[in-house]
């Protein structure tokens, strides 16, 4: 009989080249898995140390919120940082999306990257705060909009440093989510609201983009 804990393990067999989506920039790829396929999108940078996964909410996907900033980022900060973008293979199962951002980090580690970040909106700020503990390699955690279902264990993400961000009119997660989140979360940690902004922060995508640029960087040194 197979124990959870052996379940509860994913490995990556091989990285192919993938199917981009239309209108994507980057290079698509496949992860091989012993969990199935996942797929990815690779901006690859110039530094052979630094890197970002980048995961979305619930219903998985590539772009992120505030129109598609995790592409926009991703190709900006290439001379800096490499990006590898992460659709889940079971949209809304934490456990599983979990394994996925750990493939993509397992990835980008057997490659040479050594100072990761993680990036997840709504559902998957959860999941990049579940992933963080499991991985050296990660290095610094953002959370933005967070649902607070599978965060309870935020303070595990310390001594690594935590950015929680959230709009001030988010009626779907509101923002006392990510203040809980905050409450729990052990120091170094930062929480920004962002005024005027909804679940997809939208109205203020031009601050979220310099606040993530700008932190990203610093925080991986």
């Amino acid at each position: 009989m197979v124990s959870e804990e052996q379940e509860l393990t994913i490995q990556v067999l091989s990285v192919e080249e993938g199917q981009l989506p239309e209108g994507q920039p980057g290079a698509g790829r496949l992860l091989r898995t012993t969990r199935g396929d996942i797929g990815a999108i690779l901006h690859a940078g110039a530094d052979t140390t630094r890197a970002v996964v980048w995961v979305w909410g619930a219903r998985g996907g590539f772009d992120g919120p505030a129109d598609g900033i995790y592409g926009i980022l991703a190709e900006e900060l290439k001379p800096q940082v490499t990006s590898l973008r992460i659709d889940y293979r079971h949209p809304n199962v934490l456990y599983e999306c979990v394994l996925d951002t750990l493939a993509g980090v397992s990835c980008l580690k057997a490659i040479g990257y050594d100072r990761i970040a993680l990036v997840g909106h709504s559902f998957g700020g959860a999941v990049v705060i579940a992933t963080a503990p499991f991985s050296p390699e990660v290095r610094a955690v953002v959370a933005i909009s967070s649902q607070t279902y599978g965060t309870a264990r935020v303070a595990e993400v310390s001594p690594r440093p935590l950015l929680l961000v959230h709009g001030s009119e988010d009626t779907r997660l509101p923002p006392t989510c990510s203040e809980m989140i905050y409450e729990w979360a052990d120091n170094p940690k930062e929480l920004v609201i962002l005024p005027g902004g909804e679940h997809r922060l939208t109205e203020c995508k031009e601050e979220l983009h310099d606040l993530l640029s700008r932190w990203i960087v610093e925080k991986l040194g």
